[in-house]
């Protein structure tokens, strides 16, 4: 990164920067398979290939959240982690607000709560399956990147941008894939896909080129998971939610068409969710049966967490009664 750093600041947006950048680019691809576990592998990945290898993109265009400006520190953590920085006036801290840490911990607990209850899974429903599957997946991501961001608030002492905003309330596709759920794509996406896009194409064109791009980036991280090709289901679930999109925008400009409840929206929009997903989404992940090797990891990672609580709470008993 700090190569990237230094190319861009010698060199020009353009076709010369993006050259010059190749090098970082080639490489970020193969950095996941330093690690044989499937989530570390399965994060770094996103976080290095996908979110990092647009953000050196965007960079070589003159674009995005990095700059060659930026001192080395700050920009090789927004570069590598998966945070963008807030706007210049909002209050810089490094300690960590009151309501992160019990939405932190609250999230946690019920994340241990699924992995307990994932020997069960197998006498649901299909609708509770995909409601669980779902909650999995949230909790694990949002808990993954919201550590991420604690620890790039620490060492850089900025306030950051949410990276999630409560998927669980959102009222149609648009509000959940643009306004909610893992927030740091769509900011990548916005720039480098829908906007050359919608500014040649048009609007719809845009829509459904992002999805598409994002099908395709999925299907390589889904990749790093299963290290099989991708079947083209999980691009199939994006374009099929990127049509739908495309669908809602059309309606929302309609007069005089039926606009249900937002409380019947939400669920409705959970619950297409939740089913195409455990339609075509999940389906790679759980038909080679690596869901339970990442369930066994996150059993691990959570006995690993609890032992090392209990030491810190055994030592910090241990010096107040010493």
């Amino acid at each position: 990164m700090a190569y990237a750093r230094l190319a861009a600041s010698r060199v020009v947006p353009g076709l010369a920067r993006l050259a010059a950048l190749l090098p970082v680019l080639l490489v970020l691809p193969v950095l996941p398979f330093t690690f044989s576990p499937i989530l570390l592998r399965t994060i770094s990945a996103f976080f290095l290939v996908w979110l990092c290898g647009f953000k050196l993109l965007l960079l070589a265009a003159g674009h995005g959240p990095l700059h060659p400006a930026l001192p080395l520190v700050r920009f090789v953590t927004c570069a590598a982690l998966p945070i963008k920085l807030r706007d210049r006036g909002a209050e810089n801290s490094r300690s960590l607000p009151p309501e992160f840490l019990l939405s932190y911990a609250a999230k946690a607990a019920l994340f241990a709560a699924l992995i307990s209850l994932r020997r069960i899974r197998a006498r649901m429903p299909a609708y509770g399956v995909a409601a669980f599957d779902g909650a999995h997946v949230y909790l694990m991501l949002e808990l993954f990147m919201a550590s991420a961001a604690a620890f790039a608030r620490a060492l850089l002492g900025a306030e950051l941008e949410p990276q999630f905003d409560r998927p669980y309330l959102a009222s149609s596709l648009r509000d959940f894939w643009g306004h909610r759920w893992n927030l740091m794509v769509p900011g990548a996406l916005r720039p480098s896909v829908y906007r050359p896009v919608r500014a040649r194409l048009g609007a719809p064109a845009g829509v459904l080129a992002t999805f598409l791009v994002s099908g395709l980036m999925h299907e390589l991280i889904f990749y790093y998971i299963t290290l099989q090709a991708g079947t083209g289901e999980v691009t199939a679930f994006f374009l099929l939610h990127g049509a739908c999109v495309v669908a809602e925008r059309w309606c929302a400009r309609q007069r005089g068409l039926w606009r249900p409840p937002r409380a019947a929206a939400t669920a409705a929009t959970l619950a297409f969710v939740a089913g195409t997903a455990s339609w075509l989404f999940f389906a790679p992940v759980t038909r080679s049966g690596l869901d339970k090797a990442i369930v066994a990891e996150c059993e691990g990672m959570m006995a690993a967490l609890e032992a090392a609580a209990r030491k810190l709470a055994a030592g910090a008993a241990r010096l107040v009664w010493s």
